[in-house]
């Protein structure tokens, strides 16, 4: 396929410029004026278009939850225990959810999901296309983070079982660090011990091969996550960082990735009290790495560029909003190699638009996803 004549928002050059984009077996094959098409070549004519990266969703649980499907098509908390690093979210995933549909045609060709804030430890997130009958089919990387949850809601899920205040949160999270860290030293000394399924599921967190993906909204919870995540010498990301704007400083010192969102909603709890749309704006003039998420299916999927566009309107630089929802959503989570750019190389997910993306005004035109189109 060739895209011929589209303004190029490409989320690595500030300007836009006009150019065509060649598509090889799914990969971005070359972008360049004047270019011809091959034999058999199939050319999409873009002029008086815009053309964007798919947009990344760093963090939502779609695919868990289902749409209009109640408690029965929630598979996102499992509520039996406090730690659960053993689950794995392709095995609740669901490529029939209407919400992946929602989310293509908005645009999002990408997005990381995986277990709830319910518990302290609550499983592996994964990284899919928006597109596909099996997980296989859309899977980009099975085991993008592990996540962890500090504040309101490990504390009300389980208060008859260790986790009744912030500090016993903290606390089983540095006792099921400290029982891998053993596990792990017993296992590469070669002494015998039982298989357990919950350490074995830590390793990789311990080696560095897997971030903590820490929900944490309030300032003192954030610093808690980025606290015991240098105790331990793990890598971590912010999911939500709520209170952001409050610690943007210490953020900026750590050298956290923080996915700020949902913004589209209230304060639903006590811990949002200092939610506001301008703490995107404030993580950037710090120079704090940030993207912006919905959380879906808490904002649903499609609403991830009007959540962009808020932050606009609340004093963030529109270039830095589409990088916030393309390249920087991507190496939150891992998978620059692959989405959040158009580049050489990298995945053909790409949207056409008729305006300025971030306007309510403009209509999505066509997505592609791994150069098939989608919508």
């Amino acid at each position: 396929m060739l895209i011929k004549n589209g303004t190029i928002y490409d989320a690595i050059h500030k300007r836009p410029y006009v150019a065509d984009i060649a598509v090889e077996r799914g990969r971005i094959k070359a972008i360049a004026p004047d270019l011809k098409p091959a034999k058999g070549e199939r050319a999409v004519d873009a002029s008086g278009l815009r053309v964007y990266p798919g947009f990344v969703e760093a963090h939502c649980h779609i695919g868990l939850t289902t749409f209009g499907d109640g408690a029965m098509g929630a598979d996102i908390n499992e509520t039996t225990s406090p730690v659960t690093p053993e689950l794995r979210a392709i095995d609740s995933l669901n490529p029939q959810s209407l919400t992946f549909r929602y989310a293509r045609e908005a645009g999002v060709t990408t997005v990381c999901t995986g277990p709830g804030s319910a518990n302290v430890i609550g499983g592996t997130f994964t990284a899919v296309k928006t597109v596909g009958n099996s997980v296989e089919e859309m899977l980009i990387k099975e085991a993008v983070a592990m996540k962890c949850a500090f504040g309101e809601n490990p504390k009300k899920t389980y208060p008859k079982k260790g986790a009744t205040v912030r500090m016993g949160v903290a606390a089983r999270m540095r006792e099921t660090l400290f029982a891998a860290q053993e596990y792990l030293k017993k296992k590469e000394a070669g002494k015998d011990q039982k298989f357990d399924l919950k350490m074995e599921s830590m390793i990789p967190v311990l080696k560095g091969e897997m971030p903590l993906k820490a929900h944490a909204h309030r300032a003192d919870d954030i610093l808690t996550a980025i606290r015991i995540a240098k105790e331990f010498g793990l890598k971590i990301t912010i999911e939500h960082g709520t209170d952001g704007a409050l610690i943007a400083d210490e953020l900026k010192a750590a050298g956290v990735s923080v996915a700020f969102g949902p913004i589209l909603c209230g304060a639903t709890k006590t811990e949002l009290q200092h939610k506001t749309d301008t703490t995107a704006a404030v993580l950037d003039k710090a120079g704090v790495p940030f993207c912006i998420i919905t959380d879906a299916s808490v904002i649903m999927p499609q609403y991830l560029i009007a959540s962009a566009a808020v932050c606009v309107r609340a004093g963030l630089d529109p270039f830095h909003a589409l990088q916030a929802i393309t390249i920087n959503a991507a190496k939150h989570i891992g998978i620059e190699d692959r989405v959040g750019s158009l580049e050489v190389g990298k995945d053909a997910d790409i949207v056409l638009c008729d305006g300025d993306v971030l306007s309510y005004t403009s209509r999505i035109k066509a997505v592609y996803i791994d150069g098939r189109k989608v919508v």
